[in-house]
């Protein structure tokens, strides 16, 4: 059994870093328990605080910003996921490896770093606005909780990525996820429901909520944490495991038996994840 923590994260003003690591230290705490713990998309990009209000507000030198503290956000987690001997995807936020920065979640063991994703397909916003770039490439975790896959927020919303990881074997996937309208977030959810579907797979999404005044990047935030499992008899009939209230920042918390996964792939009510094939057979008559 695996105990998996979904966060729906409020963006927070901090003077100094000390009152970052307390914070991301408390939320770690108050999932005592969980196996694994996911945060979401641009959740780090409230450092950008630490710049000062102009910085913050400035959707170029904030970037800069969140990235000049990303060595002390991974001491912070890689020490936190050992110390509660838990898996943690740290929120996503911006890395300069080029010209311009991905969109990067990077995932923690109990043991240290596991690996990272790249964001694959931009949002308008990303693209036309903020110059952020994708990275393609999905990547598979092996861990002792299950094979793992993460697709980044929009990403979730196209069924070919969520394919290439189901045909890789993953059987957790994990959509950290940032929208500032409740179609943003209804994209999202949907996206992430029908991969569960298709995938016959765990799907757990984690968005950021509530208002930020101060950062223009994140300025409104929309959005319920979830897990989703495919309604195909071995999960609920609404393929709801669990979630939290519209907007309600907190932790969403369920407990997954892994092994139902494979079963449902072998003998669900439908097939989907074995038929998937025959979809690309039929053309226009």
């Amino acid at each position: 059994m695996v105990r998996i923590a979904a966060a729906a994260y409020p963006i927070d003003w901090f003077d100094d870093f000390s009152q970052y690591q307390a914070k991301i230290t408390r939320w770690v705490q108050d999932a005592e328990g969980a196996d694994l713990l996911v945060f979401p998309e641009y959740g780090v990009m409230e450092l950008a605080s630490l710049g000062g209000r102009e910085v913050a507000g400035d959707l170029e030198v904030s970037l800069h910003e969140v990235a000049r503290h990303w060595d002390q956000v991974a001491a912070l987690h890689q020490a936190l996921a050992r110390q509660h001997d838990c898996h943690i995807l740290a929120a996503s936020g911006p890395v300069f490896e080029g010209a311009r920065p991905v969109n990067r979640a990077v995932l923690y063991g109990p043991d240290g770093l596991i690996g990272h994703q790249d964001k694959q397909i931009m949002t308008r916003f990303e693209r036309e606005e903020w110059d952020v770039v994708g990275a393609p490439g999905l990547r598979v975790f092996d861990t002792v909780l299950g094979r793992i896959g993460i697709l980044i927020c929009y990403d979730s919303e196209f069924p070919l990525l969520g394919r290439v990881l189901a045909e890789a074997g993953v059987e957790l996937v994990l959509v950290p996820s940032c929208t500032d309208t409740v179609a943003g977030f209804s994209r999202v959810r949907i996206g992430a429901m029908a991969r569960a579907l298709e995938s016959q797979c765990v799907v757990v999404q984690a968005p950021t909520v509530g208002a930020c005044d101060w950062m223009p990047a994140l300025d409104e935030n929309r959005g319920r944490a979830a897990i989703y499992g495919p309604p195909d008899g071995f999960w609920p009939e609404t393929g709801i495991i669990a979630e939290g209230g519209m907007d309600q920042p907190g932790w969403v918390m369920a407990e997954i038996d892994v092994a139902r996964i494979a079963n449902s792939r072998r003998d669900g009510a439908v097939l989907p994840f074995a038929h998937w094939p025959e979809s690309g057979r039929p053309g226009l008559i």
